[in-house]
C-alpha cells in the first residue's frame, strides 16, 4: 500500500552505501483547501535539492551548492517544466475522477521518476505512477511499455503502449540524460552528500495506557545518512520484534536523520531480563549498545510524550507528498 508524504520534509528513500540517486517526486491533489494542488521535489540521496509548488510558481533550489552551481537559465528551465506538469496533473487528476466515477473529496495522483549509479557502473532506472495512494501504472524502458498495477489502470496502459515516440524519449533520459545530471549533482555536492554523522542514543521509559507494562524509547538521532540498523536485544543475544514498535526515519531540521523504536515490557519480563538498543550506522567503529535500567529514575511521561507527540505531527505532515518507499507518472 502507498502512502503519500509531504514535500517540506525530505521523504524516506535512501541510497546504498557506494550508489547515489536522482529522484523526482509529483504530487497533484484536488479536494483541498490548504495545500498546494501540485508540488515537486526533486532529491539526490538523502537531500533535497529543489521544490516547486502551485502556490510559489517558481522552482527554488534547496541546497547552496545548487545555487551556486545552478544558473539563472537552470531554474527557469525546471520552472517551466513544472509549470507544465502542474497542468498535466491537474488534467490527469479529472480524467481519473471522471473515469472511476468520482465527484468529490480528496484525490491524488503521484509520479515519481529517477535513476541510481552504483560505483562499479550499474545503472537502474524507474518512472511510476499512482491515485489516490496505490500503485497505478509503471514504466518498463526495455520494452518501452506499461504495467498496469491492477485492472483499473489497463486502459491508460493501452493508451500509453500507444505513444511510442514518447516512450523512447522516456528511455532516453532515464538511460542517459538522468544519470548524467547525476554525476553533475554528486560532483557539485559531494561534501554534503557523503559526509558522514554518528547518532545520539537515549532511552526514555514511561508506563503503557491502560495496563501495568512499562513503554521504553530508543529514540536515535543525529545520523547521516539515513541508513541505520535499531534493534531491540534481550539478555545480550535474542533479537526482538514482537513487541517492538518501529517508526520511520524522519528528517531533522539540520539535514540530519531521527529514528524511534518503542520496546513493551511486562512487569514479570522486566524481572527475568536485560534489554539493550543496539545501534548500528556507517560512522560507528562498533555498535553502540544502550542498556535499559528499570531503576533509573521516573517515568518521563510528559517528556516521552512531547517526543512521539512531534514524531507523530511529523508523520502526518510526511503523509501527503513523496512516496514512502514505491511510486508513479503522466496522462
Amino acid at each position: 500500500m502507498l502512502r503519500a508524504v509531504v514535500l517540506g520534509i525530505l521523504c524516506c528513500v535512501h541510497a546504498e552505501s557506494g550508489t547515489h540517486s536522482l529522484r523526482y517526486f509529483y504530487t497533484g491533489t484536488s479536494g483541498m483547501t490548504e495545500f498546494p494542488e501540485f508540488v515537486m521535489v526533486g532529491m539526490v540521496d538523502d537531500v533535497q535539492i529543489d521544490y516547486y509548488d502551485s502556490k510559489s510558481k517558481q522552482d527554488i533550489p534547496k541546497q547552496q551548492w545548487m545555487k551556486d552551481n545552478m544558473g539563472t537559465g537552470y531554474w527557469e528551465t525546471q520552472t517551466h517544466i513544472c509549470l507544465g506538469a502542474e497542468q498535466t496533473f491537474k488534467t490527469n487528476i479529472g480524467i481519473a475522477m471522471q473515469r472511476f466515477n468520482q465527484t468529490e473529496g480528496v484525490h491524488t495522483w503521484q509520479e515519481m521518476y529517477g535513476c541510481e549509479l552504483d560505483d562499479d557502473g550499474t545503472k537502474r532506472a524507474f518512472k511510476q505512477f499512482g491515485y489516490d495512494g496505490d500503485d497505478y501504472i509503471s514504466f518498463d524502458k526495455d520494452t518501452l511499455t506499461w504495467t498496469a498495477a491492477s485492472q483499473r489502470g489497463f486502459t491508460t496502459k493501452v493508451r500509453w503502449d500507444a505513444r511510442s515516440a514518447m516512450n523512447r524519449d522516456w528511455k532516453v533520459y532515464l538511460e542517459e540524460t538522468c544519470i548524467e545530471w547525476l554525476q553533475k549533482y554528486v560532483q557539485y555536492g559531494r561534501e554534503t552528500l557523503e559526509r558522514r554523522v554518528p547518532p545520539a542514543v537515549t532511552l526514555l521509559q514511561m508506563k503503557a495506557r491502560g495496563s501495568a507494562d512499562t513503554e521504553v524509547l530508543c529514540h536515535v538521532t543525529g545520523f547521516f545518512p539515513r541508513a541505520v540498523e535499531v534493534t531491540w536485544v534481550r539478555d545480550g543475544r535474542d533479537h526482538l520484534e514482537e513487541g517492538v514498535q518501529s517508526g520511520e526515519v524522519l528528517p531533522n531540521h539540520d539535514g540530519t536523520y531521527q529514528l524511534r523504536k518503542i520496546l513493551t515490557v511486562s512487569p514479570e519480563e522486566q524481572r527475568r531480563h536485560g534489554y539493550s538498543c543496539q545501534v548500528d550506522h556507517v560512522d560507528l567503529d562498533q555498535k553502540i549498545v544502550k542498556e535499559w535500567d528499570p531503576n533509573s529514575g521516573p517515568p518521563i511521561g510528559i517528556i516521552a510524550g512531547v517526543i512521539v507527540g512531534i514524531l507523530a505531527l511529523a508523520s502526518v505532515i510526511i503523509g501527503v507528498v513523496i512516496w514512502k518507499k514505491r511510486q508513479g507518472g503522466e496522462e
